[in-house]
């Protein structure tokens, strides 16, 4: 009778490297689509910013075109002055809250992608 031995080996360098490849494409899979679904919801927070800077713009005007004609009503000497330097504080108000509340989801980080920078963070972290 022969007596032969099976000998399981390890898979080697080409599989190690395969098995290698395949997890990295794996975690680059995965950090692609979170970066996609974070990006949707970012997606909806700039269109909310820019309408929001866009009225800002549009009552910054109106404040300019108020304000220039509060001067000139008060050089005539006139009372209808006085409706137009209200109307000149009330667009400027507008715009203050405006960018305001534009500066407020700018800190808050809304147009970020934490969870990605995290996993990212993270990923660099066990690699190196």
């Amino acid at each position: 009778m022969n007596n032969t031995e099976t000998v399981v080996h390890g898979p080697g360098l080409l599989g190690g490297l395969s098995g290698l490849v395949k997890n990295l494409f794996g975690l680059l899979v995965s950090r692609v689509e979170l970066a996609a679904l974070e990006l949707s919801e970012v997606r909806n927070h700039v269109i909310e910013l820019v309408a929001i800077f866009a009225m800002a713009v549009l009552a910054i005007w109106f404040a300019l075109v108020y304000g220039t004609l509060t001067i000139v009503a008060l050089a005539w000497d006139a009372m209808g002055w006085k409706i137009l330097l209200i109307m000149f504080v009330v667009f400027l108000i507008i715009t203050v809250a405006l960018v305001a509340k534009g500066m407020a989801m700018l800190r808050q980080g809304k147009l970020a992608f934490p969870a990605t920078m995290q996993e990212l963070r993270n990923d660099r972290e066990m690699l190196g």
